[in-house]
């Protein structure tokens, strides 16, 4: 995240080791640890070689590898600056002008730019104004920065709940809500959805914006089910038909089918709670 005196990133310096558990310290020109699959990578403004020799021989791990690389790079080649879905318009912090939600997208999934946030964030805008579908709590899973939850809220929604397994992903989720003074409606949890157990029970909007393997686990658990609607994304359009397969017969029914580029969006109601 950004830190005095810095204001936008420029070069990110990544250095990721093979080791998760690298005890808490401070630099100046750290962005972030991302923790993931036994690992740590490390993402600071500045090159960091020396600092990260001395924690790797403090707690016994290896440095993978090392890259410096310019912050549009690590965006898939895309300059983050303001764009308009739905009538809201998202800004990067480091952009002056009129916004509705600020965002530091830092290094976390979910700047706004990817087709599939886009149009999930347009879905959700959707939803949140159709006084039919009574909105009022939203569960937002895989969260990232917190982009889809400052939404909600901004139109309404009183409880969400944003999971992430990633503990940097959350600390940016959560700073990005305190930013935009949504964080008493939002609850930010960190959950490993591969292994920890998800009840969907009492919330109006699901969304889920995941990979095909994590989409395929969580339709093909029952608890999974028991909300009332469901944005689903993070698949190929040529992944359709395996992911239809796998929806549970006679309890969902199809409300709306999104493309961007070749990713898809569903947009499903479940029978037992919307009828």
């Amino acid at each position: 995240m950004l830190r005095p005196p810095y204001q936008s990133y420029d070069r990110l310096y990544v250095y990721h080791l093979d080791k998760a558990d690298i005890l808490a310290f401070d630099d100046p020109d750290l962005i972030g640890i991302w923790i993931e699959d036994e690992t740590a990578v490390l993402f600071f403004h500045r090159a960091k070689d020396s600092l990260v020799a001395e924690l790797c021989a403090r707690h016994g791990c290896n440095l993978i590898y090392q890259a410096d690389l310019d912050y549009c790079d690590w965006e898939a080649g895309l300059f983050i600056s303001s764009f308009t879905v739905g009538g809201v318009t998202v800004s990067p912090v480091w952009e002056k002008g009129r916004a509705d939600i600020r965002l530091d997208p830092s290094v976390i999934f979910g700047s706004g730019f990817h087709p599939t946030t886009r149009v999930c964030l347009e879905t959700v805008i959707h939803y949140m104004q159709t006084p039919e579908a009574a909105i009022k709590t939203m569960l937002d899973l895989g969260t990232g920065t917190g982009l889809l939850s400052i939404a909600a809220a901004r139109f309404g929604a009183e409880k969400i709940t944003a999971v992430d397994n990633n503990p940097l992903a959350c600390a940016v989720a959560r700073a990005n809500c305190r930013l935009n003074q949504v964080n008493e409606q939002v609850d930010i949890r960190e959950m490993d959805l591969r292994k920890d157990k998800l009840h969907t029970s009492g919330y109006n909007l699901i969304v889920a914006n995941l990979y095909r393997g994590l989409l395929e686990q969580l339709i093909q658990t029952p608890s999974f089910w028991e909300g009332g609607i469901y944005i689903l994304s993070g698949f190929l359009q040529s992944m359709e038909a395996d992911l239809l397969a796998e929806l549970p017969a006679g309890q969902i029914r199809f409300l709306d089918r999104k493309q961007s580029d070749r990713w898809c969006i569903w947009v499903l109601g479940n029978r037992k709670v919307i009828g």
